[in-house]
């Protein structure tokens, strides 16, 4: 049985949990501790667990609300039925290897109300195991470049830079991060939450690109900041992830673009792509090459599925010049010119 949640504050923390009991045991307590009961409730949707997660919540953490489902929904779907189950101005999507600081909850909140066209935001991402990097999941606030590359204020490519305080001042930003999303539950909804045939990576930018079409705004609160463990469920060397980040990439791509740009940047996209494949392979890692090869015929063969979303998208679009897609190549940024770090890319102006 799901349960539902009537609540009198105004922020729903929901953490979505999969046979995650060491991350809950581990990190929940901060998440309790330092999130105001007067301000939000905490929540953890179980995506049925056989590891014992519910049976320790109930025991360990009474002042936890557990909706508990009889099957795994994914990541995707997993959120959008927990958030339907809400009733509240603010949810907030928090993984549950996150551990979160005092007051993590109010810039941000108070960053909202005074912006009302603002639909969600982040806070500033660091490392769990070193609280003064950036974590590669959002850093200080998500970018994408023309060619449909996403980036981050902290992190280019896998470079991660130490945070010194340089990039503490609150911006737009094309994507906020899934490990810690703040969005209205209005335009969660609206705007049709996580798309589920994403199962996961990349969701997070596809739901933030529906919502600048639209004619609402992102943007990053760094004065809130929160430890991230990131990879619990697939690290970076994985070869599923490579899989599903190139799949996942492709279809946003063909989801949200005007036809116009998607008819010269597919083409562009399947030469750096099968460039990428043959560079794993000449590294010795062949499983990633297969991996691209099988995300570029996956790709195709999901773009049935897409068509009726592309169409409802760019139908609905308001917007087609979004102002913080990156003008420039993160590749050639990165990569030829040698800038890893925000602060040294060429101006996006």
């Amino acid at each position: 049985m799901i349960q539902s949640s009537q609540s009198q504050n105004r922020v729903s923390v929901i953490i979505l949990n999969w046979n995650g009991l060491a991350y809950l045991q581990r990190y929940l307590p901060s998440v309790v501790a330092h999130t105001d009961p007067a301000m939000a409730d905490v929540i953890v949707a179980d995506n049925g667990s056989t590891d014992g997660s519910v049976a320790w919540l109930k025991q360990a953490m009474p002042q936890v609300q557990v909706f508990e489902f009889a099957e795994n929904h994914g990541f995707a779907e997993g959120y959008n039925i927990a958030v339907d189950r809400v009733d509240t101005e603010y949810v907030v999507l928090l993984n549950s290897d996150v551990e979160v600081t005092p007051g993590w909850l109010d810039a941000p909140i108070a960053y909202m109300e005074k912006h009302p066209r603002v639909a969600a935001c982040q806070p500033k991402i660091l490392q769990a195991a070193d609280h003064g990097r950036f974590e590669f999941a959002g850093a200080c606030g998500g970018f994408i470049d023309y060619l449909g590359y996403p980036f981050c204020r902290g992190r280019i490519m896998d470079t991660l830079e130490t945070d010194s305080g340089q990039y503490d001042t609150v911006v737009p930003v094309f994507w906020a991060t899934g490990a810690c999303l703040i969005i209205r539950q209005d335009d969660y909804v609206d705007y049709g939450g996580l798309d589920p045939r994403f199962f996961a990576h990349q969701e997070e930018i596809d739901l933030c690109w529906r919502l600048w079409s639209r004619g609402r705004e992102v943007v990053v609160v760094p004065q809130s900041k929160v430890f991230h463990v990131g990879g619990g469920t697939l690290n970076k060397e994985n070869p599923r992830k490579t899989y599903l980040n190139f799949r996942n990439n492709l279809l946003m791509l063909y989801k949200n673009l005007p036809f116009g740009k998607l008819l010269w940047l597919m083409p562009v996209r399947f030469v750096l792509d099968w460039t990428a494949a043959l560079s794993f392979l000449l590294q010795g890692h062949p499983h990633d090459f297969l991996a691209v090869v099988r995300a570029r015929w996956s790709y195709h063969r999901m773009k049935a599925q897409m068509r009726a979303s592309r169409r409802q998208n760019r139908e609905v679009s308001l917007v087609d010049r979004i102002p913080t897609v990156y003008p420039h190549s993160i590749l050639v940024q990165s990569m030829l010119l040698g800038r890893r770090q925000y602060s040294r890319l060429a101006s996006g102006k």
